[in-house]
């Protein structure tokens, strides 16, 4: 039987409609997956901005948990759109982008595990017990696996990735006293090295942790926790001292004690670090 022509028009139309539409599908998935991979941390950069502030003496930050509590929707949506982040799709983005990820991923993740508790605690120390750190807790929906917080900074971060980069201990926070300031903006890929070198440069310059004291420098004890990571080569250093004499003009070292710390007469010496909640007071 022969159909009429208006049948083949129709089947023809229908097939290009089927088309069309499945390009349109096509193309949605992929915009998804592409804006999975380039996650926003604009609301994570909302919430610091409004709630960590300056310490009096400017080196530092305090962190308003109340008013973090009290936008906690805010951060959990945040930390949902970070697990959405598939593997293949964060191995697509640039290092700076993946570090900046993993930092933000970090601080943020922390801070929540400071709101799971607060204000009922005074050092994140007491989110751990005598067999299991907070830090070694797995409880993170992350890059498609369950993570704790130290597999994120020592595996992911530190880990054999080819970042080798020892200026992330100045930008990840362990939200305590002791710890260089939680920045009051999230990492960005654009500026991630400013952001970086500014973070280094406040905390070194902190006397309360940083100081020259007779023939000592005593330190933060960052540097004996990480001293391998200060020591790998970054800019060529191989020692301690190389990656603090680079630093001279933020730890007010005179040309004297530059030399001195380089010939091994300005001692090495690592002060306490305080676990003190970072809180700020109201």
């Amino acid at each position: 039987m022969k159909l009429p022509l208006s049948y083949y028009l129709f089947m023809n139309q229908g097939i290009s409609w089927l088309f069309i539409v499945m390009v349109g599908l096509t193309f949605g998935l992929s915009a998804k997956a592409e804006s999975v991979s380039s996650v926003s941390h604009a609301p994570w950069d909302q919430l610091l901005h409004a709630h960590v502030v300056d310490t009096p003496d400017g080196r530092s930050t305090s962190v308003d948990y109340r008013g973090m509590l009290a936008e906690r929707a805010k951060l959990s949506a945040y930390l949902q759109s970070l697990a959405l982040v598939k593997k293949d799709a964060f191995a697509r983005l640039s290092q700076p982008a993946q570090l900046a990820f993993l930092i933000n991923a970090y601080n943020a993740w922390t801070v929540e595990l400071v709101l799971t508790a607060y204000p009922d605690l005074t050092s994140i120390k007491d989110l751990g017990s005598f067999f299991r750190s907070p830090w070694s807790r797995s409880f993170i929906p992350l890059l498609e696996e369950t993570r704790s917080l130290d597999n994120i900074e020592h595996d992911l971060i530190r880990g054999d990735n080819g970042y080798q980069e020892p200026r992330i201990h100045f930008a990840v926070n362990c939200a305590s006293i002791g710890c260089p300031a939680l920045r009051a903006e999230a990492y960005d890929e654009a500026r991630l090295e400013s952001q970086l070198e500014d973070q280094t440069r406040r905390f070194l310059q902190d006397p309360s942790r940083n100081r020259v004291v007779g023939d000592s420098l005593e330190v933060s004890s960052i540097f004996k926790w990480y001293r391998e990571d200060f020591q790998q080569g970054w800019l060529g250093y191989s020692r301690l001292e190389d990656f603090l004499s680079h630093y001279s003009d933020a730890l007010a070292l005179t040309s004297d004690q530059v030399q001195a710390l380089r010939d091994g007469g300005l001692k090495i010496r690592f002060v306490s670090y305080d676990w003190g909640l970072n809180q700020s007071v109201n």
